[in-house]
């Protein structure tokens, strides 16, 4: 056996929120020939297994995970082909999710520059659709490359047969657990224009018409001010980001919440089209109109003083603190507009309750 399979491995250090128990077995695999041997180690020892990514989009249990935690370290970036207009670039999951947008943004590629600041690497941004500032990453996936566990043989998927949507997958829903992000190849387009729909984003530029590395520039500085980039100096930032997906309604349920809102004294509802039929509307606005405040406190777990949608490690939380806090803010919501509030992060080790 190459792959180097260690045992009693402490997670909290792997994650963003810097909390969880150890893992029975862990290992790091560089390659594909890692992958298969560790899934053959798993499945010899009768071992259930995590895929751990950068985990920044993960809560671990106290208890840590009883099986294998493999991380999926595969690096390198390579052009595959390009053109006069696009360049399509294959890139190793394990490769850092933010070095690869100032590569690209300094390669003056467009596709990721709204993205810029998310945490996390490569190979969980297909799973999770990851998206910002009205830019998706599966707006540029060409194909995914995955390690099936179900055939055990190496497959390429299409764009399409990911079956992408609103923070969502087949990854992450119906064929869950099956495949293992190896690699991304993502199609760029040369000397693009910036992507700029999103408010925050259109209120910073006014009339400007900026690069994308101005747009970079402006999407980082626009997350530290909410404390949405990890810093070790910044304990707001010691988070999995946004906790909670902003809920998605029919008409006719906005309308209803419309209704308690004027109840309550609120005129406007903040509200942006999902698709042709349905309204997204802001997580964070139903927090705060639930009563929460930013710098809400309970126990060791701490809503961000600088974002709503943020629930923070305030220094030696464990998971069940940031569990009653979830909880707490569920349940208010849920009472007071009659919504419930989808949990974004990966829950790992913990009983199905």
């Amino acid at each position: 056996m190459n792959l180097d399979i260690q045992e009693s491995v402490r997670l909290a250090e792997f994650t963003t929120l810097k909390i969880g128990g150890a893992a029975r077995f862990f290992a790091r695999a560089a390659s594909e020939e890692d992958v298969l041997e560790a899934i053959r180690f798993a499945e010899e020892n009768n071992l259930q297994v995590f895929i751990l990514g950068g985990g920044s989009n993960v809560l671990i249990a106290d208890a840590g995970f009883d099986g294998l935690v493999l991380q999926i370290g595969i690096a390198g970036i390579s052009t595959l082909r390009e053109d006069d207009e696009r360049v399509y670039l294959t890139v190793g999951a394990g490769e850092n999710w933010d070095s690869l947008c100032a590569f690209c943004v300094e390669k003056n590629l467009a596709g990721f520059e709204c993205l810029s600041g998310i945490p996390g690497n490569v190979g969980g941004t297909p799973v999770q659709n990851v998206g910002a500032y009205g830019q998706e990453v599966s707006e540029t996936i060409a194909s995914v490359r995955c390690f099936d566990r179900r055939s055990e043989t190496f497959v390429d998927l299409s764009n399409r047969q990911c079956r992408f949507s609103y923070r969502a997958s087949i990854f992450n829903t119906t064929e869950k657990n099956r495949r293992i992000v190896l690699a991304v190849t993502f199609v760029l387009e040369k000397n693009g224009a910036p992507k700029i729909v999103y408010r925050d984003l259109q209120n910073f530029f006014g009339e400007k018409k900026p690069d994308l590395r101005q747009v970079r520039e402006a999407v980082l500085k626009i997350r530290r001010a909410k404390s949405m980039v990890i810093d070790e100096r910044d304990p707001n930032s010691r988070s999995v980001g946004s906790f909670f997906k902003n809920p998605v309604v029919s008409p006719d349920k906005f309308a209803e919440i419309e209704q308690i809102a004027r109840q309550m004294s609120i005129e406007n509802v903040p509200n942006f089209a999902a698709d042709a039929e349905n309204v997204k509307i802001p997580a964070a606005w139903l927090i705060e109109n639930a009563g929460f405040y930013k710098g809400y406190r309970k126990a060791n777990a701490g809503i961000s003083a600088n974002h709503t949608l943020a629930i923070v490690n305030l220094g030696g939380a464990t998971a069940e603190n940031i569990l009653a806090l979830k909880n707490e803010i569920q349940t208010k919501v849920k009472d007071t507009f009659d919504i419930s509030l989808e949990p974004e992060p990966i829950f790992v080790g913990f009983d199905k309750s």
